[in-house]
């Protein structure tokens, strides 16, 4: 097999194993954040006065690593607003964009 063919070939797998790997990360951080969403209408924390506690930070600063993605999808949550932070550091749901969230991911299911 010809040299060139080899570096295409390599370039090529590289690419496809970035690809994947990138894939599985945002798999991994929409299946977060479905279950924060989860969380959150188990207890019904629809407002402001039933918000509740969520980790939001890395509990141990020299863990590094794709293990503790959680804190990066309440953000992710936290800038489509469909989670509202509290003065006090609670969480709680906007029931309205939830609402619309829903219904837009129903009609792309649908098409």
């Amino acid at each position: 097999m010809p040299l060139y063919l080899q570096i295409i070939l390599l370039v090529a797998a590289l690419i496809a194993f970035v690809v994947l790997i990138l894939y599985m990360g945002g798999l991994a951080v929409q299946k977060t954040c479905l279950k924060i969403i989860a969380e959150l209408e188990e207890a019904r924390a629809f407002k402001e006065a039933r918000a509740m506690k969520i980790q939001d930070e890395r509990k141990n600063i020299f863990r590094v690593g794709t293990k503790n993605i959680r804190p990066k999808a309440l953000k992710l949550l936290l800038e489509d607003g469909l989670v509202i932070k509290t003065n006090n550091g609670k969480y709680y749901l906007d029931k309205e964009k939830l609402t619309q969230a829903k219904a837009q991911l129903d009609s792309t299911k649908t098409k």
